[in-house]
């Protein structure tokens, strides 16, 4: 991930930030500058919810080169108790007991290191609740 990006999404990644449309109501993560429901541009920042339950998920076998020192490992879509859906690792679980309707929490963690002289990027990843 490129420095100027990671450090764009430092709301969303760090705090869990979403817009919330200021018209209808519907709630975008990560922000955005035009509602997809009623093409609002007015939004406020609302804090997410930190607990949800497994939508679906995939188990990733040959990873990236950034994280193959981490495979297997789970990918999935969370759905907050506040009904918003992100996608997320799912760590620390027993890749054979994941199913979907788990609930899992959100845990800021480390996501990747770009070597010595780079970046070193946390975010997000799912643990069972």
């Amino acid at each position: 991930m490129s420095s100027p990006r990671y450090w764009r999404e430092i709301p969303q990644r760090y705090r869990l930030e979403a817009g919330k449309c200021t018209d209808c109501g519907n709630i975008h993560f990560p922000p955005r500058l035009v509602c997809s429901a009623c093409s609002g541009r007015q939004f406020e920042t609302v804090k997410l919810s930190d607990e949800g339950t497994v939508f679906t998920y995939t188990i990733i076998r040959v990873a990236p080169s950034q994280f193959v020192d981490q495979a297997p490992y789970a990918v999935g879509i969370v759905e907050l108790d506040d009904g918003v859906r992100i996608s997320a690792q799912i760590a620390d679980v027993d890749l054979d007991a994941l199913e979907i309707g788990q609930r899992v929490r959100i845990e800021f963690r480390l996501i990747q290191n770009e070597g010595e002289a780079g970046i070193i990027c946390y975010g997000y990843k799912c643990v069972p609740a």
